[in-house]
C-alpha cells in the first residue's frame, strides 16, 4: 500500500482552510467578530488553504521509485 500522507492531510487542509476563508470572509465588517481591528479567521483561513494546496502540489509532484 503506498498512500501518500501529503494526500490526506492536503485535502483536510484544503477544506478547513477553503470553509474558515469564507466564513471570515462573509463576517467581515461585522459587529463582535474582530475585537481587535484584524479578520483573524479570514488570513488563517488563507494561510491553512496555501498549506493544503502546497501539500497536494508535493503528493502529486511525486516520482514513484
Amino acid at each position: 500500500m503506498r498512500l501518500d500522507i501529503r494526500w490526506p492531510i492536503g485535502l483536510m487542509f484544503s477544506v478547513m482552510g477553503a470553509l474558515l476563508a469564507v466564513y471570515g470572509g462573509v463576517t467581515l465588517g461585522k459587529p463582535g467578530t474582530a475585537p481587535s481591528g484584524i479578520p483573524v479567521n479570514l488570513y488563517w483561513g488563507l494561510v491553512m488553504l496555501a498549506f493544503g494546496l502546497a501539500m497536494l502540489a508535493g503528493a502529486r509532484g511525486k516520482k514513484e521509485p
